[in-house]
């Protein structure tokens, strides 16, 4: 198909899907695994990522290298071109929500929530206006209820910054409609994990799940040289942790304050716990470190799978 200029992209693929269902309709397969391949080519990744301080980098904060700072801009830049096809939503756990029972946004145009103080006045006029999802967040109640839990929406809450910083760098001009879901107060990892193996059915349905967090969050010690080998021995065993087999793994994850430097690494571990719902909503798909760099002088890693 010749992409014209009233053709747009999202069109250009519906179509090439379409044609693909189409060609093989009612065509036996000859090889097994062809129906598995197709499968797995449709399915969508599942993305952890750190997303970095306040309103960086859409602001100049005086704070880190350059250089460090230009390398994580540019993954989450490179998120975007993560999936084979576009993704119909995005399914956003952030660092920055917590609720009695998992909560989801509701509103067709969420508001923006500056989640911060003591910025610069430009950290209050950051917008990134993607439409809500009201479908997918009764999807995502339903599939939850479906795992035991109880849950709740929220019409009024709007991106926090663990949502939008990095989404802006990935999906600039805000076209994907995105729903928040919230971590479970009491942050028990085993939960964590059991509502994203819940919520791994979303995958197929051309949902991606992205977690917002940071593999190193302690903002009272800091940022500065006396924690770093704190967060480079945490950070060490969590890249084999989240890379592991996904049994192996969900062990590992449970028990993540046995490993070096946990508590120092994260005295609340709200930060971390996004990982565990994208771990959980991987399946059998095993965990990569797809970056691992600084932030501040802090070791930081991002986790696709699948």
């Amino acid at each position: 198909m010749a992409v014209g200029k009233g053709i747009s992209r999202r069109a250009v693929v519906a179509a090439g899907v379409a044609a693909g269902a189409a060609g093989l309709a009612g065509v036996p397969l000859a090889d097994p695994g062809r129906e598995e391949r197709v499968t797995s080519e449709k399915r969508m990744p599942v993305v952890f990522l750190p997303h970095g301080g306040g309103p960086w980098p859409f602001v100049d904060l005086n704070f880190g290298e350059k250089a460090e700072l230009d390398d994580l801009a540019a993954y989450l830049r490179s998120v975007r071109d993560l999936p084979a096809r576009p993704p119909r939503a995005l399914l956003v756990i952030s660092a920055h929500w917590e609720e009695a029972v998992p909560t989801v946004t509701t509103a067709e145009r969420p508001p923006m929530l500056y989640d911060y103080y003591g910025f610069p006045p430009a950290s209050y006029e950051i917008r990134w206006p993607a439409p809500g999802d009201p479908a997918l967040a009764a999807r995502v109640r339903a599939l939850l209820e479906g795992a035991g839990f109880a849950t709740a929406a929220d019409p009024q809450r709007g991106f926090d910054h663990g949502t939008f910083v990095p989404l802006k760098l990935a999906w600039p001009e805000a076209e994907v409609p995105t729903v928040q879901l919230s971590l479970q107060r009491g942050l028990d990892p085993a939960t964590h994990l059991a509502m994203g193996r819940a919520l791994s059915p979303l995958r197929d349905e051309g949902i991606l799940i992205v977690g917002s967090g940071m593999t190193y969050h302690n903002l009272r010690a800091g940022f500065g040289p006396r924690m770093r080998p704190v967060a480079e021995a945490f950070d060490a065993w969590l890249r084999e942790a989240a890379t592991a087999a996904p049994e192996a793994q969900d062990r590992l994850l449970r028990a993540w304050t046995e490993a070096p430097m946990a508590r120092p690494a994260h005295p609340r571990e709200e930060h971390l716990l996004p990982l565990m719902v994208c771990a959980g909503a991987a399946g059998a798909d095993r965990g990569r470190v797809a970056w691992n760099g600084t932030f501040a002088g802090m070791r930081l890693s991002a986790y696709h799978y699948g």
